[in-house]
């Protein structure tokens, strides 16, 4: 065993600090304990001081994480299944969701080697195996905020212009590869430590970016990953959603003016349940995905923030632990926000699993109801014009 604890010299010679001692007189583990000498280098002097977590905490991580990894796999899996192989999903909007999907079992990468880490009480592989942990979260991450903020667009660009806002699959096709190439920057630069690094932190069985040197380099890079995976998509999807609702109060206010001139009650009187409750739909979708998003990546930055810019003494192992398992939280509830309210994928749900007891009416009635609704939109658009 190697000493971990600093020592002070006396006159009568070298004394552990009192921090060392424990009521029987032995040392406690420190962060780090059982890592080799030449890999102590891995940890950072700000885990140092604190004491190793006992093994119950690594083994009741690994059990949330176990029951996580399952989840999304199941999630997401069903998710790339129906909309991959009916034809009735494949177009350019779809897309997003199977891509956002991709995004988070890539997340999901990590959870074997996180439960290998917490049952060894180390990070198995030491720095290669850190930065491969650290690679994944990251384009996984950044990925789905961007994917996130790209399904902002497309469910805006598909409400506000129903005849010709949707995109085609080519055009999906780009933007996804735009997902891509925006969250590939900010991971293989710190892999290859050309900006920033990747480091263990919390229990030192995972790893993230590193925000914790305090040097003027670290720093500008935090700020700089903050504003392109945090500050941009969700500026980005404030805007869309706000654009969104906007318009879907304008187009209610609208007919609700026309109907007056018209004296009559309502315009779409045949259809105003079903109205309501697409509307209803748009808006508590649009409302979960923003707050998940927030739930999701919020507390990373406000960490990431603290590291780079504020109080460190903050920052407990324990404390650095939460905003990883909020992120791996939302990647399993992701596949049934987005796709569950989708009325085609839960009729495929329905057929091909019909023990998950899930029932959706024929969406023939609604696509008849949307397509009269264009064509009125367009008579009252035209009236208007001539009035």
């Amino acid at each position: 065993m190697f000493a971990l604890n600093e020592t002070t010299e006396a006159a009568e010679g070298a004394m552990l600090m009192p921090m060392a001692r424990t009521a029987i007189g032995e040392m406690p583990k420190l962060l780090g304990w059982n890592l080799p000498a030449d890999e102590q280098h891995l940890v950072h002097d700000h885990w140092r001081g604190f004491p190793a977590p006992p093994y119950y905490m690594h083994l009741m991580l690994a059990m949330i994480y176990f029951v996580l990894m399952n989840t999304s796999i199941i999630g997401n899996g069903i998710v790339l299944w129906i909309f991959g192989t009916s034809k009735s999903l494949r177009n350019g909007s779809n897309m997003f969701i199977i891509n956002l999907a991709i995004f988070d079992l890539l997340m999901m990468l990590e959870m074997p080697m996180f439960l290998v880490n917490s049952f060894s009480e180390r990070l198995v592989g030491y720095g290669i195996g850190c930065s491969v942990y650290a690679a994944f979260g990251s384009l996984s991450g950044i990925g789905g905020a961007i994917s996130n903020a790209v399904i902002a667009f497309d469910r805006y660009r598909t409400i506000s212009n129903p005849l010709d806002g949707r995109l085609s699959r080519v055009q999906a096709g780009l933007l996804i590869c735009l997902t891509w190439l925006w969250a590939t920057p900010f991971t293989v630069l710190p892999l290859f430590e050309i900006w920033g690094r990747y480091i263990p932190e919390g229990y030192l069985t995972t790893c993230s970016f590193d925000y914790l040197t305090d040097d003027q380099d670290t720093r500008v890079f935090v700020g700089s990953i903050f504003t392109w995976a945090y500050v941009i998509p969700m500026l980005t999807i404030c805007y869309f959603y706000a654009r969104l609702f906007g318009h879907v109060r304008q187009h209610e206010q609208m007919l609700k003016a026309q109907a007056r001139k018209m004296n009559v009650e309502s315009l779409t009187a045949n259809r105003n349940e079903k109205a309501q409750a697409v509307e209803m739909r748009i808006a508590k979708a649009a409302f979960t995905i923003f707050f998940l998003f927030v739930c999701a990546w919020t507390p990373y930055a406000i960490v990431a923030m603290i590291g780079a810019f504020g109080d460190r003494t903050l920052l407990t192992p324990f404390v650095t632990m939460v905003p990883a398992l909020c992120c791996k939280i939302v990647s399993c509830l992701d596949p049934w926000v987005y796709a569950i309210s989708h009325p085609k994928y839960r009729q495929e749900l329905e057929r091909r699993l019909p023990w998950m007891g899930i029932k959706e009416a024929d969406d023939s009635v609604s696509t008849t109801d949307s397509k009269q609704t264009v064509v009125s939109d367009q008579q009252q658009q035209q009236q208007q014009e001539g009035n």
